[in-house]
């Protein structure tokens, strides 16, 4: 597990209480472990209407982006390095061919050895979206998770592919993907939706049945308000990274919470280009507690009069709730509630719902 910033004995400490955590293999609910926080970079980049270069040059192309998400990186977390980029749909292949099978190239050969050499440069997980032969011959839209040493950990092939109108082949010919993944990641549980997969809420359901804690989607579709309910939903992080309009991160509460816009740009041949290629990165903690409104909570200054700068959070009061996180590396988000006499929201409902159905006899019909 990546930790920083602390001495070697406090680390070892803190990392075997962690490990030692009964919930930490199942990677249940963030809250009930000690703070982690991770570093996520994503872009605006777009490829429309360019003339495909041939491999090499787009895989120049893209390293120079992943360049340039670490130099925003170090500038902005110096020392803290990344811990995760992601691009954006297809972002080797795009525009390389009409039909699937032309678009599509093999992940062995120049693809992996490059994009895993950048990941190992940065130390950082990388999502790697194209069109991708398969090794038996067919080809899916997918988008691979490299770790940190620039191995392969998974692939998510994307479900819900793109129709003409009802009609295949869908996407020029693609096989539709079968599964939805969640990789372990050593900062958390992670799973990928590629684009119209937005449009699904069920593959979205079945990663919040499996524990998922953050959500990257690679897309060439800028939706906010679909990706806004799903964080809400399931209660974690989602990471968009696209060709237009913007690329954003969602908190666990639906909000939010960093965001680039393509607002330079220019018209050429009726084409939207992007003048400058646009980059975030912004540091979340996958450790957090979501709490309701209370009369004591104070908008979240409960916090920080009791913790000081151990604690930090966002407090919504247009929605009636804050995020609240730890910045203690011994000290859970969730002792801190509990030690304040809160209730995290989730417990909060649950209880309340108890009560009414013991006060009217059953559940509502």
């Amino acid at each position: 597990m990546k930790l920083r910033q602390y001495t070697i004995p406090l680390v070892i400490v803190t990392v075997i209480m962690v490990l030692s955590h009964p919930a930490y293999a199942q990677f249940k609910r963030p809250s009930e472990f000690t703070p982690r926080k991770v570093v996520v970079g994503t872009v605006i980049h777009g490829y429309y209407g360019v003339p495909y270069p041939g491999l090499d040059k787009r895989l120049t192309e893209v390293e120079n982006l992943i360049d340039k998400v670490a130099t925003e990186s170090e500038k902005k977390y110096p020392g803290e390095g990344l811990d995760l980029v992601v691009l954006p749909e297809e972002v080797i292949t795009i525009g390389k061919g009409r039909t699937a099978k032309d678009r599509s190239v093999p992940l062995r050969g120049p693809v992996l050895d490059r994009m895993g050499k950048k990941a190992r440069q940065y130390s950082t997980y990388l999502v790697v979206p194209l069109d991708l032969t398969e090794e038996n011959g067919t080809t899916t839209n997918a988008a691979v998770l490299l770790d940190r040493g620039g191995k392969v950990v998974g692939i998510y092939r994307k479900v819900h592919l793109v129709d003409a109108q009802g009609k295949t082949p869908l996407e020029g010919g693609h096989t539709p993907g079968t599964e939805y993944p969640v990789f372990d990641c050593d900062f958390g549980r992670l799973a990928v939706q590629i684009c119209y997969d937005l449009n699904f809420p069920e593959g979205w359901q079945t990663l919040f049945d499996k524990g998922v804690e953050i959500i990257v989607v690679p897309t060439m579709s800028p939706q906010t308000v679909r990706p806004t309910v799903y964080a809400s939903n399931g209660h974690c992080y989602i990471v968009t990274s696209n060709h237009r309009n913007n690329a954003t991160i969602f908190n666990p509460g639906g909000r939010i919470v960093a965001q680039i816009d393509d607002g330079d740009n220019e018209l050429v041949s009726g084409t939207l280009r992007l003048t400058q290629n646009a980059v975030l990165v912004h540091r979340i903690d996958l450790s957090y507690a979501i709490v309701s409104w209370s009369a004591t909570l104070g908008d979240g200054r409960l916090f920080t009069e009791k913790y000081g700068d151990n604690v930090g959070y966002s407090y919504y009061r247009d929605e009636d709730y804050g995020i609240f996180w730890s910045n203690d590396p011994i000290l859970p988000v969730r002792r801190m509630v509990q030690e304040l006499g809160l209730v995290e929201m989730d417990e909060q409902l649950k209880r309340s719902k108890q009560v009414q159905d013991e006060v009217r006899g059953g559940p509502a019909k």
